[in-house]
């Protein structure tokens, strides 16, 4: 019986007391993520809608926009409801088990990771149509476009698929609280270092500065156009006030 107490006090001991955020917290909290979310949704889903419905619509560069409304669709469905929702919960407790709790980290990598590679495919799209015109004809089709966005959607995909396995619930040292679990990483966080480091480099670093390049080389594009175009409407000035010189002097 004594044992029994002293085990009981032990485990007692490794509780703490629950965390909980405070009303004017969550009443701003709610709000303003309230208002990102509905904003959000309705107008990406506005997107996609009016894109598929107007045929003239139908371009290369609207397939890209499309996968990028619904990549930021993904995004906010597997981050804000659950956001709020913890806002109403004791400390970081998890309510979705541990299939939502893959599911959950699975969505959020996948829509940011093919929001990413759907925005380099927009930007070659688009040096490609101003760069080279010509070459844009029989490239940039949006046939094309349907089959690069469909394997922007598979690679993210396979490339998330380990994040399925990578996390677990365990439960919450919580007085009063023995069912509460939370969403956590299943092995410690410095193992998951190769794949944050993957992550930053093939989805933040060359994007970003493949990025960068192009659109300098878009804008060195425009400026040079303006440049030439320039020039050829003051030659035939030139030659108009030459030729009225000459007639003077006639």
């Amino acid at each position: 019986m004594n044992l029994s107490d002293s085990n009981f006090s032990d485990c007692e001991s490794d509780l703490s007391d629950p965390d909980f955020f405070s009303y004017r917290y969550r009443a701003i909290g709610t709000f303003f993520q309230g208002i990102i979310f509905v904003v959000g949704v309705l107008g990406n889903a506005m997107v996609v809608l009016v894109v598929s419905r107007v045929r003239a619509l139908h371009s290369p560069t609207n397939c890209y926009l499309v996968s990028l409304a619904i990549a930021d669709s993904v995004v906010l469905v597997a981050s804000v409801p659950n956001e709020i929702l913890s806002y109403y919960l004791v400390g970081n407790q998890w309510v979705w088990g541990d299939v939502g709790c893959s599911l959950f980290i699975f969505c959020q990598n996948l829509g940011i990771n093919a929001s990413s590679l759907s925005l380099v495919a927009f930007t070659v799209e688009r040096y490609i149509a101003i760069c080279h015109p010509m070459t844009a004809h029989k490239m940039c089709t949006t046939g094309r476009a349907k089959k690069i966005t469909l394997a922007v959607w598979l690679t993210a995909t396979v490339y998330c698929s380990p994040w399925l396995a990578l996390t677990v619930t365990r439960p919450l040292k919580y007085r009063g609280y023995p069912d509460a679990r939370e969403c956590v990483f299943r092995w410690p966080r410095n193992q998951y270092l190769i794949v944050f480091f993957t992550d930053l480099v093939m989805f933040y670093v060359i994007p970003l500065v493949l990025s960068c390049i192009l659109y300098c080389l878009i804008s060195l594009t425009i400026v040079n156009r303006k440049v030439v175009s320039a020039e050829g409407n003051k030659r035939p000035k030139m030659l108009l006030d030459s030729t009225n010189t000459h007639s003077k002097t006639k």
